[in-house]
This record gives structure tokens, C-alpha cells and sequence, in this order.
């Protein structure tokens, strides 16, 4: 239900910084021209609009997602901008990718990890799908390690998030789930440690 919405809420949720995070996330990615990538939980396609020219004319980015809708809003909005070339779309689950071993130069997953039920699983098919010598990046919300902003950052992701969720997209519920979802994700060491 957040498809349509996607982006105005997270401009809304982070004050637009999730933009700066990620061109961060891909400009220190290592990736080459000619790689090919395959960007998971990726439908709306801001990550694959950013790896586009670092691959090149070469290259190839594969942009999957468990939802489909989340997946038409991104070729959709992709088209639009004119990127076409070296672009694929594959609607899959993170835990059973339908790719051969060793397919990717680099595999990322933006704000889509903490969703996955079986984390161990889909980092296990992530090391599958790599090459030798790829990358796996994960960019994702976490815990907050500053004891003082704890308490304003949990008001700001029980209180106001669904607030603005119910007002912008009509929907609460799934953004009371983000807030539930970032709490129980793994924090920086555990998660650091699962992709080792």
C-alpha cells in the first residue's frame, strides 16, 4: 500500500536526508563501468537511477523486489527519466534468488533487509549470486546508539511517523510496522557479523 507514496513519505520521514544517504551508499559501492548489480528490494528504482551511470553502457542493473507494485512505480518512473538501457526488472524473493551462482559484480539492498523474514537465508543467496571478489551492501535503518536521542527518536517513529502515514498515504498501519521493524532488526555488530 506504500507504493504510490514511497517517496514523499521518506522525504517526509528522513527531512529528504535518505536522499543524501543514498548517493553516499552507491558512490562508495566500488562499482565499475561494465559491472553488472543487482539491486534488491530495489523497486522504486532510486538506487538503480544511481547505478546506471557508474556501470556504463557495459554494465547492467537488475532491479528486484517481492512487490510488484513497488516494481511498476520504478520501471515506471525510470522510463519516464529515459533509462532504459542496461536495466532489467525481476519481481523475486531475497531468499531464493532465481539467479545462477557467481551472476553479480555487486548485490545492494537499500531500506529492504529489515523486511525480510529469514535474513540468514537471503544473505546466504546474496553470497550466492556474487562473484568472486563482489560486493554485498546493505543500507538500513537501525538502532539508535545515542542514549539521549533515544527517547525523541522513538516519539518522532511511534507517534509522528504514523501520523503522517495516516495523512500523506492513507496508511498507519504500515508505517507503525516500520518503526516495529527497525527496532527488531539486528543493530551494526550482529549484522556486520551475519554478512561475514
Amino acid at each position: 500500500s506504500v507504493a504510490r507514496k514511497y517517496d514523499i513519505m521518506n522525504d517526509l520521514m528522513s527531512f529528504g536526508v535518505h536522499r543524501l544517504w543514498k548517493r553516499h551508499f552507491v558512490a562508495t559501492s566500488g562499482v565499475r563501468p561494465g559491472d553488472c548489480v543487482l539491486d534488491l528490494a530495489g523497486g522504486t528504482g532510486d538506487i538503480a537511477a544511481l547505478l546506471l551511470p557508474r556501470v556504463g553502457e557495459r554494465g547492467h542493473v537488475v532491479v528486484g523486489d517481492i512487490n510488484g507494485d513497488m516494481l511498476r512505480v520504478g520501471r515506471d518512473r525510470l522510463t519516464d527519466r529515459g533509462l532504459l538501457r542496461g536495466l532489467g526488472y525481476a519481481r523475486l524473493d531475497a531468499e531464493a534468488l532465481p539467479f545462477p551462482d557467481r551472476s553479480f559484480d555487486c548485490v545492494t539492498m537499500a531500506f529492504g533487509l529489515r523486511n525480510v523474514t529469514r535474513k540468514e537465508n537471503a544473505l546466504a543467496e546474496i553470497h550466492r549470486v556474487l562473484k568472486i571478489g563482489g560486493r554485498a551492501l546493505v543500507l538500513e535503518f537501525s538502532s539508535v546508539r545515542e542514549p539521549l536521542l533515544k527517547p525523541l527518536y522513538d516519539f518522532h517513529s511511534f507517534s509522528v511517523l504514523p501520523r503522517i502515514g495516516k495523512l500523506i498515504a492513507g496508511d498507519d498501519a504500515s508505517y507503525r510496522y516500520l518503526a516495529e521493524s527497525i527496532r527488531k532488526h539486528p543493530d551494526q555488530a550482529t549484522l556486520k557479523r551475519m554478512m561475514e
